[in-house]
């Protein structure tokens, strides 16, 4: 069967691009963890990324996955990424290890990057299960800008900690599977603030919490997250219950009342608006601020971009001024 052309439509300012990529090769890296080596039916490149940045699976209708890229950024005929089959799955991990076989050809959104590698000496990366993911695309990167760094990477057990292959015999690699009694001392590691470097950890919540803790010595911006799960938020006291957004691209003013998120008031008002988690952790929903001040409740903006004002996510902000602007 002739796989259909891909699909490269412009989905407006900051969204990227929509593309309907064929499964060109699926592979266990791990128990429960498949790598899908997504591209072009024609052979034609892909647009270029950097370390850290995912992709959108869109899987039908209501049902759309972030997975982060894991291959080499070099590569331009392809895009890698890994998916653990949740057992409490919505749905997502579930098609995609019962449905995407080699051959078959799915919608792919993106890239973005909310969670970029920023230039330094050094670098401790932390993985925790599958958030191994976008660390192989950093470690990567850290090397060729000839950095030095370094890797925990805990697991369940090493069956189901993937792409183990990588890091054999390598000293710069501390590996820490549960059951085999590899404990680490977070505390021990990350109480004292390292010159010139940066932590990076991606991986579930309650050791996230854990890592955040540790590295409460840290200056600010030398730690980097990315969540599975949105943080507990605590809302300002200058929040408002009601708002005005105006959608300057479109046309259309909408009040925000309490309860309602800014994406769902838009969205119902008919304004084309994407999103994904619902919970300020994806960054689909991104929209540029013109005018106004948000109340920033997602778990993906740093301090300073807080801080700037200038992009809200739309599931899960509100806003701090009586009228909010937005570039929708």
């Amino acid at each position: 069967m002739t796989p259909p052309p891909i699909r490269r439509t412009s989905i407006g300012s900051g969204r990227g691009s929509v593309f309907d990529l064929q499964v060109q090769t699926r592979r266990e890296v791990a128990e429960g963890v498949v790598e899908l080596t997504l591209a072009d039916p024609t052979g034609a490149p892909l647009p270029p990324w950097t370390a850290g940045a995912h992709i959108d699976l869109v899987l039908g209708p209501s049902l759309t996955r972030q997975y982060s890229l894991c291959g080499s950024s070099a590569d331009e005929s392809s895009w890698k990424v890994g998916v653990l089959r949740d057992p409490q799955s919505r749905g997502g991990s579930a098609y995609v290890h019962e449905r995407l076989a080699e051959g078959a050809t799915v919608r792919v959104r993106g890239p973005r990057n909310h969670f970029p590698l920023v230039a330094s000496p050094r670098y401790l990366f932390i993985a925790g299960g599958i958030g191994i993911t976008p660390i192989l695309a950093m470690i990567e990167a850290a090397e060729a800008r000839g950095a030095e760094w370094s890797l925990l990477y805990a697991g369940r057990s090493r069956a189901s900690m993937a792409f183990l292959d990588r890091f054999e015999a390598d000293e710069r690699v501390t590996l820490a599977p549960r059951d085999e009694g590899d404990r680490f001392d977070l505390t021990s590691l990350l109480a004292t603030p390292q010159a010139d470097t940066l932590v990076y950890y991606c991986g579930p919540g309650v050791f996230l919490d854990a890592v955040e803790e540790a590295c409460a010595g840290w200056s600010d911006g030398s730690v980097h997250i990315e969540r599975f799960a949105a943080k507990e938020v605590v809302a300002s006291e200058d929040a408002l219950d009601s708002f005005e957004v105006v959608c300057s691209r479109s046309g259309v003013t909408v009040t925000v009342p309490e309860g309602t998120s800014i994406f769902d008031a838009v969205e119902a008002a008919g304004v084309d608006v994407l999103g994904s988690c619902m919970e300020g952790i994806c960054g689909t929903c991104e929209a540029d601020v013109v005018e106004g001040t948000p109340d920033h409740r997602d778990s993906i903006l740093s301090k300073a971009e807080r801080e700037r004002g200038d992009t809200i996510m739309l599931c899960v902000s509100r806003s701090l001024s009586q009228k909010l602007v937005l570039d929708v």
